[in-house]
């Protein structure tokens, strides 16, 4: 702050000097006021911190014991696997194994962000390392120094030594070691020690290459191999990487994307038009072993269909239960239309800046559950009704909205019209208790939003999207019991959107998480777009495209 300069005090009279040492009392007392309130505020968020760092300590104390009692758990099972119960050991076996790998994964994550927060005054001791394989084919990089000559004196450099440090990459079907050679050169004028700084690798210290990093992701959210069943993969190949290894390069990886997770988010809730839709998720209940269901929603963000070129997104996120308040915080900053099922937990959210587009395909398919176990006249004209309106937009799918309006409201329209009394003639000849009438009240009321469709050439005329979205999830579910907790039902739902997106833009996910991973470490978060799937796919569409 500029202050006044002091005017000559021999010249002023003892009331003047009075006011002027008044005035600088106050001046310094504001100032002393003001430094004892910025002080109270630094201290409040110092406490908190430590309040924050002291909880998720415990936490993580929490979860190493629990960790503990599971590998004991397991242990005793693994005696017990042979009787006439071995089956129910077996499948027990495996829940607790897919829950320790789940425990395992989120204490790796948790230590990330507590180290990215709170860094260690000394390093943390380390479970010691295995030699990597001789075996293993190893490809030597060599990082010198960008200069010559000592920066200090500006002498010669003499080599002298090298520092060696070994990374494991994985490729296609196959392993190989990376060996990262950085000369040692010492100053021939002074005693000064030069070398090349260190690569950066995606987790801190960590063993794994982006490759490797990559294929364990998407071997278990995609391929949908828990990651004890990766190490014994990995092991019949001759490297041995421990369940637990793998839990904490999944949880260090899960850290480094989650900029990437929040900017599909973002993307994908700026769009007016979403499709949305959930499904059961599995997952153990801490402490008693037991299953619970969760629940994964999707949302999808995809106008290719209306012609428009915007980039398509998928965006996962998971809750502990099928509660209403859960897609209601989702979509608390969206506007537009959502095209969606009718599980009531989406109609509170219809109003002033949500307006609902109804699904035909599930209209559909209660006409064709009927119609496949007892065909009937009726359940016959409605599929075919209904497999018309399919045709129309068979032939417009991908064409300008404006134009799919126009072809809609001219060709579509009188369809839903003839197919609306159609439907009210048939349900009076139908008994009241019967599932065709019920298909058909389905329909009708929910007739305003299964026909909004016509009024806008952005929207669909059902909710296929959210439904593909979804598959991946389901077949995961018949490939292993459950997720491990719920923090393992959000770290899926970030690395599903992640693959989601990816698959959406045309990319194979393992080539696009090992371009990320090799990258993010270095990576600005104020520039995170241009890791982004769609901001990649040209160069990596090129890149595969090549290596065909």
């Amino acid at each position: 702050m500029d202050r006044a300069p002091l005017p000559d005090l021999d010249s002023l009279d003892r009331d003047a000097l009075v006011a002027l040492v008044r005035a600088h009392q106050a001046e310094l007392a504001s100032l002393i006021a003001d430094r004892d309130e910025e002080l109270q505020r630094l201290e409040a968020e110092l406490e908190s911190q430590r309040q924050t760092v002291s909880q998720q300590a415990d936490e993580l104390r929490t979860r190493s014991q629990r960790i503990e009692h599971m590998k004991l758990m397991i242990e005793k099972l693994r005696h017990m696997m042979f009787g006439k119960k071995s089956e129910k050991i077996v499948i027990k076996l495996e829940q607790l194994e897919f829950g320790l790998e789940e425990e395992e994964t989120t204490q790796a994550e948790m230590e990330a962000v507590l180290d990215r927060v709170s860094p260690a005054k000394e390093p943390k001791t380390r479970p010691e390392r295995k030699p990597l394989p001789e075996h293993l084919d190893r490809e030597v990089v060599t990082h010198v120094p960008g200069h010559d000559c000592c920066l200090d004196c500006g002498s010669k450099l003499r080599h002298f030594g090298d520092d060696v440090s070994e990374q494991l990459e994985y490729i296609p079907d196959s392993f190989k070691v990376i060996r990262h050679v950085r000369p040692k050169f010492s100053c021939t004028g002074c005693d000064r020690v030069v070398e090349a700084p260190a690569p950066s690798r995606p987790i801190e210290r960590g063993l794994a290459g982006p490759g490797l990093l990559a294929h364990v992701i998407v071997s278990k959210f995609s391929d949908h191999l828990p990651l004890y069943r990766q190490s014994e993969i990995y092991a019949r190949q001759g490297v041995e990487i421990s369940r637990s290894t793998l839990a904490g390069w999944v949880g260090g990886a899960s850290d480094l994307l989650s900029p990437l997770v929040d900017a599909i988010q973002k993307h994908v809730l700026v769009g007016r038009k979403l499709h949305a839709d959930d499904t059961p998720m599995p997952v153990l209940s801490p402490g008693n072993g037991k299953t619970k269901t969760g629940r994964l929603w999707t949302y999808v963000r995809d106008d290719r269909p209306a012609g428009e070129e915007t980039a398509p997104a998928v965006w996962f996120a998971y809750s502990e239960d099928r509660k209403g308040e859960h897609p209601r915080q989702h979509l608390k900053n969206f506007n537009g239309a959502l095209q969606a099922d009718a599980y009531a937990g989406f109609h509170h959210l219809y109003g002033n800046h949500i307006y609902e587009a109804a699904c035909w395909a599930h209209a559909r398919r209660k006409f064709h559950e009927i119609h496949v176990v007892h065909a009937s006249p009726t359940t016959t004209e409605a599929l075919a009704r209904i497999g018309a309106l399919y045709q129309i937009e068979d032939e417009i799918r991908g064409r300008p909205a404006d134009l799919r309006l126009s072809i809609r409201q001219s060709r579509a329209r009188p369809l839903l019209d003839e197919l609306r009394t159609w439907m009210e003639k048939a349900l009076r000849s139908l008994s009241s208790k019967s599932e065709t009438a019920g298909a058909i009240r389905y329909a009708l009321s929910r007739w305003r939003a299964l026909t909004r469709y016509t009024e806008d050439g952005l929207l669909e005329i059902d909710n296929s999207a959210a439904e593909r979205a979804l598959r991946a999830v389901a077949l995961g579910r018949k490939n292993f019991l459950s997720c491990g907790s719920d923090c393992g039902g959000e770290r899926a739902a970030a690395m599903y959107s992640l693959i989601g997106s990816a698959k959406l833009n045309g990319l194979d996910p393992e080539l696009y998480l090992r371009t990320v991973l090799a990258q993010i470490a270095d990576h600005p978060i104020s520039n995170i777009q241009v890791l982004l799937p769609w901001n990649l796919a040209p160069s990596l569409q090129t890149h595969a495209s090549r290596a065909a």
